[in-house]
């Protein structure tokens, strides 16, 4: 589970290092698909990540404005905020969380039961989704996306 949190994040900050050389015009441009623009998508992903993990722990999930995060820097401060939660509840991560009920209470009195373990893999699943919608934008702009390729990231160490 930690291995995909830490592709993730390194993934992440390889497209902050992308976005650096991109208009902000650019990165606020409406796309389609996605949520909205590049640097919003970034947003999302972190956003999402820590919301769910608050949520697993049974803590408050205050959404945080878009409207507050309007270039790149401010995105990466969000990132450097949140990411030590994050990082706190992955790595105590263990086999006995796995199969963890979380009750998901939806609208209209309705509620979803799902396991710690499907969360953790929808966090992760739902980054990468995102990082191809960032592929195909960055090739829309001419620039070559950066590598969703898991081998040759250096996340394990082999004997």
């Amino acid at each position: 589970m930690e291995t995909f949190f830490r592709y993730n994040w390194m993934v992440r900050e390889q497209w902050y290092v992308w976005c650096e050389d991109v208009p902000l015009e650019e990165l606020l441009r409406p796309r389609t698909g996605g949520v909205g623009n590049i640097l919003q998508t970034l947003f999302h992903i972190i956003d999402v990540e820590w919301s769910w993990l608050q949520l697993l722990q049974g803590k408050p999930d205050d959404a945080e404005d878009f409207a507050n995060y309007q270039n790149l820097e401010a995105v990466r401060q969000l990132d450097r905020k949140l990411r030590p939660d994050v990082e706190a509840f992955v790595t105590a991560w263990d086999s006995s969380m796995e199969k963890r009920a979380f009750i998901d209470h939806r609208s209209a009195g309705k509620a979803n039961t799902d396991s710690w373990g499907e969360v953790m893999r929808h966090v992760i699943a739902h980054e990468i989704h995102h990082m191809g919608q960032l592929s195909v934008w960055g090739r829309e702009l001419g620039k070559q996306p950066v590598s969703a390729n898991v081998i040759g990231k250096g996340l394990i160490i082999p004997e």
